[in-house]
This record gives C-alpha cells, structure tokens and sequence, in this order.
C-alpha cells in the first residue's frame, strides 16, 4: 500500500489531502476514488482504520478541511456550500473527476451539497451518521447527544474527538451554526445520484428514524445499519470497507453524468 500527503491551496484556503491506495495500482487506473470527509471538530483521523481498509482494494483520499486537523484556521465561517466546493475542487486539482464522496456527520452535509453542485465529478455518496436531525436542531440537543455517544465510543475514538476538538477549537465553533442550519432533508432530494446512508445502530446522534428518512427521500437512495456508535465506520471499518465496495460496484460503469 502507498500512502502520500499533501496540502493544496483553494482561493487560499488549505485542505490536506491523505491519498493511500493498493500498492500495484496505476496513477491512470479508470476506477473512481473515494473521497473521506470529517465531521464537525475532527480530521482525518476519524476514518484513519475505514480508509486503510478501503486502501486495500481502492484508491482513497481523506481530506482535512480549513481549520481542522492542525491546518490553520480559515478566519471567517465557511458555509456547507463552501466546504462542498472546496472538497471537489480541491481532489479535481489533482487530477480526479469520477468521485465516490463519504461524509461522516457534518462531513455527510458536505458531500450532499459537494454532489448537488457537481453532478458531473460526484458519481455517488455515502453518508454515515448524517446531522442534524430536523426535531434535534438546536445546539444544547447535539451536545446532549454527543455526550451520551461518548459512552458507546471506544477509548481510541475518544481519544481523537477530543484531541481533534481541542486543536479545532476556533473554526468548530464559526461551523456550528451553518451545521445546524443546514437542511439535510431537503437538500438530498436534489441529488441525482446513489445515495448510501450508513448508521451505527448505537449511535445517539442521527437516529434510526431520521437516517431511514434520508435515504427515503434521495431519489436513489438505500439504508443500511452496521453495530456500533456514531463512528461506526471505525468500530467495524471492515464491514463498512466491504459496505463502500458493494454500494461502489452497483454504480453504473461510465461515472459521473
């Protein structure tokens, strides 16, 4: 497995760039890359075991966005629009333009709008643990529920949360408000393409209900429950590896339309 890091420069504002892929794979191989994105106060780190994983079979990227993962902060609120532009431009600088996009909590409202503003690079996403639940929309709520994961998280994922936070702490609480404000339930009915919602059966934050809701309301979407917490793709990163593979492999061959 090769593993490479790198930091590009969007309109001046950085994302790190974690690229690791099978060994013998070619620089021009036609399949597409799938693309992590983080969640609110978090990094890469947060799908360190998913994409290793997933790097077995695939070519992956996990992305730090501007302010997280010790870049340094972007020194204004960046919008979920913002961030969903900033991701795919900033894996197209590198030469990628058939994505398969996964968001993990905030991350899953950064694909959602990365694929509803660029049909023609995102062929498919994955959400896992997608925010915010509509009834939950407040911040007192999240914190709530935050806490109570935190009992069903392991110690290693603890351990990034709250290390990952603590160096975020400035651009975390610029995105709290265009988290919460942002309408996942609204917006996925406008993307065209595979939409896959993942929930850890555990997990205290986006809630059965409302993860069955989402894939509902995708045009083409689908709903599967794996064991575990919010965080489910690190608990069982070989099962939800698999999970991508599948949900990848249905996909129609020519890409993005």
């Amino acid at each position: 497995m090769r593993a490479e890091v790198e930091t590009v420069l969007i309109e001046g504002l950085p994302v790190r760039l974690y690229a690791m892929a099978p060994a013998g794979r070619v620089p021009d191989d036609p399949a597409p890359i799938v693309v992590f994105v983080h969640g609110i106060g978090m990094s890469h780190r947060s799908f360190a075991r998913s994409q290793r994983a997933l790097a077995e079979t695939h070519s992956t990227i996990s992305v730090d966005l501007p302010g997280f993962g010790w870049l340094r902060a972007a020194g204004r609120r960046l919008s979920i629009e913002e961030l969903g532009d900033l991701v795919v431009r900033a894996v197209r600088s590198r030469g990628h333009d058939d994505l398969v996009l996964i968001g993990q909590s905030m991350g899953a409202q950064v694909v959602v709008e990365a694929a509803r503003r660029h049909p023609d690079a995102v062929r498919s996403i994955v959400l896992v643990g997608p925010v915010v639940v509509a009834e939950r929309r407040s911040l007192a709520l999240q914190a709530f529920d935050l806490a109570r994961d935190g009992f069903v998280e392991r110690v290693r994922m603890n351990a990034v949360l709250v290390t990952d936070y603590l160096r975020s702490m400035r651009q975390y609480t610029r995105e709290l408000r265009p988290m919460l404000h942002y309408r996942t339930e609204d917006t996925i009915a406008e993307v065209t393409q595979p939409v896959l919602v993942v929930r850890g059966a555990q997990d205290p934050i986006a809630r059965h209900d409302w993860a069955e809701r989402l894939a509902s309301a995708a045009p083409i979407g689908a709903f599967v429950e794996l064991a575990g917490p919010h965080h489910v793709q690190e608990r069982q990163p070989a099962a939800f590896a698999r999970l991508v593979a599948d949900f990848e492999r249905t996909q129609p061959v020519e890409g993005p339309r």
